[in-house]
């Protein structure tokens, strides 16, 4: 063969693997969805729950109870970060419809290129998208902002970012990214999710520390005032990029937004009722049954409703923490979490306002609460023999329920029991160990509702000779000592939404155990756990994915990790009669960025 023929038989080889390497990546689309296609064609005009016609102008009051010491939410110690930045100050690659499980939507990237296996991506970043200050955002920015979250990120970023083979862009516009090897069909969304940050603007040495400077970013809001740990206000940015995009048309109604944080609930509550605060969610059943008709809403300046919550309703507990020698055993965390008396303290804190939570995805078809395993979950499950308890395997199991009296005594034997197996002993009213050391431990709670409810846990692990002594912090000590597991147990939440993925790996998986900063509140780590997570991230079909969620639930519901406590089905919300919002709620609930103001 001639120099000529080979150059030439090169040359059409290259072609050729070109063609093949561009017919594995799909044609560029606008929007993404984890299971199935997304619910908005192409070209749609604006969101489904929004007013696209809702008036701009005015302010609205919030309020958060604690404090915050920083302005950045992306790091490890992003727990003391102010409310209110994510999404109004910083913005994403692409941006999520609170109307769907989990699809995404072009914002910064206004299109992406995947393949089937969903290890080859590619976004397209929209030319006009820029930052406050009016510089560019482009491809140089999305790869100093995915090395520095990589490397010095929050502990689940760096856990999904340290999946990527490689990174590249091409050009100013364009970013793409080799996933080969991850079998995470959910990482390209938690790329897209990733937010951009200026590399002009950012100091990439200092990240890891507190900062109260003010951001440089590219969304609908700039920070206009910080009083740290007081007061946050926000003014809308007239030149925001992307305000006539389908996915921010109806959104970001407010020209400001003004942040107050209160140390006591009970001042927080008195502001609202003086039209100090515009808008609130009750979490207090007692309150909101009773402490609701003040002169404000009984003559229409503040309207109050309740709204259906038609997600999973995820779990509140008070968490174990297992890395603490006294509760490695499960028998003893079994035994401890019999004795929350939820028929006693529902009705006589509550009023019966509240459902036992069980689970992990509470009244949605992703529990396994009631359900038998499936083959599926079967076979899922199969390498790890005794990872579930049978009467979880079989449907069967239900929390402890009592007889409402305050003082069962058939669920305080079998606690004992429990403990007994364990190899503790009930001597002269108090569990002690072998060594005689009493059975004694600290519960860490941030406010007086915390508080009322884990002294009545409290009082009845008395019953059984544990001692539990309650200690309350203040937010920011508490969320300390949450991201460096200094604690024996605390109330955690783990929210869930209809396509629950990445996050769970944060939540439960071994290498979140000891990551300082991570969610891995009760320290599982558990071979079972990390293999369910990995199913699935890796389900292909809904079939295998809602197969996959219900046996994370079943090894979770075994391990015993925390108390599980009670939920509402519904959201109590109480606002100005002056806002406006729209006709319909999406399925992740109210979305003030949807909301107006009706009048000055």
């Amino acid at each position: 063969m001639t120099g000529l023929a080979i150059r030439l038989a090169l040359a059409a080889a290259l072609l050729v693997a070109a063609t093949v390497g561009r017919a594995e990546i799909g044609e560029p689309a606008g929007a993404i969805a984890m299971h199935g296609e997304p619910a908005l064609p192409p070209g749609f005009a604006h969101l489904p729950y929004v007013n696209p016609d809702a008036p701009k102008g005015g302010r609205l009051d919030l309020a958060y109870l604690g404090a915050f010491d920083s302005l950045n939410p992306y790091n490890v110690k992003a727990l003391s970060t102010a409310q209110g930045l994510v999404g109004n100050v910083y913005q994403s690659l692409m941006a999520r419809s609170d109307d769907e499980p989990f699809t995404l939507y072009g914002l910064i990237a206004r299109s992406l290129e995947i393949n089937d296996a969903r290890d080859k991506l590619v976004f397209h970043l929209d030319p006009a998208a820029h930052f406050s200050d009016g510089s560019p955002i482009t491809s140089a920015d999305v790869l100093f902002t995915f090395n520095l979250l990589k490397a010095k990120g929050r502990p689940q970023q760096r856990a999904a970012f340290s999946l990527v083979k490689s990174i590249e862009a091409p050009d100013d516009w364009t970013v793409r990214y080799d996933l080969s090897g991850a079998n995470d069909r959910e990482l390209p969304l938690t790329l897209a999710i990733m937010p951009v940050l200026s590399r002009a603007h950012t100091d990439a040495e200092h990240f890891e520390d507190q900062t109260l400077q003010i951001p440089v970013a590219s969304g609908p809001y700039r920070v206009a005032e910080v009083k740290p740990g007081e007061r946050l206000v926000l003014e809308r940015d007239p030149s925001y990029w992307g305000r006539d995009l389908p996915i921010s048309k109806g959104l970001y109604n407010f020209d400001t937004i003004r942040i107050d944080y209160f140390r006591d609930a009970t001042a927080m509550f008195e502001a609202f009722k003086a039209g100090l605060i515009d808008f609130r969610i009750e979490e207090d059943a007692t309150r909101w049954r009773s402490e609701y008709g003040f002169p404000a809403v009984k003559d229409g300046r503040i309207v109050t409703a309740t709204i259906p919550n038609g997600l999973p309703k995820g779990v509140s507990g008070f968490a174990f923490n297992t890395r603490r020698p006294l509760f490695a055993d499960r028998n003893v965390r079994e035994a401890l979490a019999s004795m929350f008396d939820f028929e006693w303290i529902n009705a006589n804190l509550y009023a019966g306002a509240f459902k036992r939570s069980e689970g992990f995805f509470d009244d949605s078809d992703l529990s396994s609460i009631g359900r038998p395993a499936s083959e599926r979950e079967r076979a899922l499950l199969a390498p790890f023999p005794g990872a579930v308890c049978a009467d979880v395997m079989e449907g069967q199991w239900r929390a402890p329920a009592s007889d409402g009296t305050g003082r069962d005594r058939s669920l305080a034997r079998a606690a004992i029991d429990k403990l007994a197996a364990a190899g503790y002993v009930l001597r002269d009213g108090r569990v002690v160990d072998r060594n005689g050391s009493p059975f004694a431990f600290e519960i860490a709670v941030k406010n007086r509702e915390e508080e009322r409810l884990a002294l009545a846990y409290a009082r009845n692990l008395a019953r059984i000779g544990v001692a539990a002594n309650v200690r309350l912090v203040d937010e920011v000590q508490f969320q300390r000592r949450r991201a460096r597991f200094d604690f024996d147990m605390m109330i955690g939440t783990w929210t869930a939404s209809p396509s629950p993925g990445n996050e769970q790996r944060g939540r439960w998986s071994s290498a979140a155990a000891n990551a300082e900063g991570a969610y891995n509140i009760s320290g599982a780590a558990s071979p079972a756990i990390d293999a369910m997570i990995a199913a699935i991230l890796a389900a292909r079909t809904n079939e295998d994915f809602v197969a996959a969620v219900r046996a994370l639930d079943r090894v979770l519901i075994s391990a015993f990790y925390i108390v599980p406590l009670y939920y509402s089905p519904e959201q109590w919300i109480a606002y100005s009669s002056k806002l406006g919002r729209p006709d319909e709620t999406p399925i992740f609930g109210v979305d003030l960025a949807a909301w107006w103001r009706r009048e000055p």
